[in-house]
């Protein structure tokens, strides 16, 4: 399946909120994150990434149909560089993973922004580090560091 990224608009942003929860519901086996009386888990910050120039969100979608499969938030709140970009949420669709997408949005995304790079893979899932782990040494040819939980690397064309 080839995939692109969209970036989601102020009108869609309902959309990707509640992508966004099926993510914050499978991490919070892990960060203890918990959901409020509506059944939300609160995302502090999230009208951010449709007002702010310094965060964004994605919608993977399927190339030909259109079809979401899944989203990326990307900003510019740095834990190690002074500057640069990190992905702090990213959801393939479960139906759609173990075939590459993830990985082919990773690499579309990382392509988007020349700079520094962070990627915190979510707390206490050993998949999803290793996710992170086999397509950051692919993409930087395993020139990365891991440090407090938090891939690094530098990206320019």
């Amino acid at each position: 399946m080839e995939i692109i990224l969209d970036q989601v608009e102020r009108k869609d942003k309902d959309i990707c909120y509640r992508l966004l929860q099926y993510s914050l519901f499978e991490e919070s086996i892990s960060d203890f994150n918990e959901m409020d009386e509506n059944a939300l888990f609160e995302y502090e910050g999230f009208d951010d990434y449709f007002i702010n120039g310094d965060a964004s969100a994605y919608f993977i979608r399927e190339k030909e149909t259109g079809k979401i499969v899944g989203f990326i938030m990307v900003n510019t709140q740095m834990q190690h560089f002074e500057t640069g970009h990190c992905i702090v949420e990213f959801m393939v669709i479960p139906k759609y993973r173990r075939n590459k997408i993830g990985k082919a949005a990773a690499v579309k995304c990382f392509n988007l922004f020349e700079g520094n790079w962070e990627v915190s893979p979510s707390y206490g899932i050993e998949k999803a580090y290793l996710f992170w782990k086999r397509v950051i040494d692919e993409y930087t040819d395993q020139n990365n560091t891991f440090d407090h939980g938090i891939f690094m690397f530098s990206y320019f064309r």
